[in-house]
């Protein structure tokens, strides 16, 4: 079996906040590691059958960066879940749930710099 590795480092200001993000892969093409502002990694524990998740964000990342993330994270999880399923009709609503999601966002920022 081979075996690969995913670094991450996280930079955390006096109050535990993070300040930085960074990334690298044993398969990644780039020799240095990437810069990101936020990150959401889940694992499936089968034992407790329960996800574990670490969601961090840098505090410099936008209120719109975040949505774009949410939206693409969200469309990106349809993908996946009809890929393991093959149940396309719930990978649909789950991509119109995520398209509605970011209009109604973009419809509150419309109306907040009004």
């Amino acid at each position: 079996m081979s075996k690969k590795n995913i670094q991450i480092q996280v930079g955390l200001d006096e109050n535990k906040v993070p300040e930085s993000i960074e990334w690298s892969a044993t398969d990644s093409k780039e020799e240095r590691m990437i810069k990101a502002k936020a990150m959401m990694i889940s694992f499936w524990d089968p034992a407790e059958k329960a996800a574990l998740r670490i969601d961090l964000w840098t505090k410099d990342m936008m209120v719109d960066e975040m949505a774009d993330f949410f939206f693409q994270t969200m469309m990106t999880m349809a993908d996946t879940y009809v890929r393991a399923t093959q149940y396309r009709d719930q990978g649909d609503e789950m991509k119109a749930f995520a398209r509605d999601f970011f209009k109604k966002f973009q419809d509150k920022q419309a109306a907040e710099t009004k």
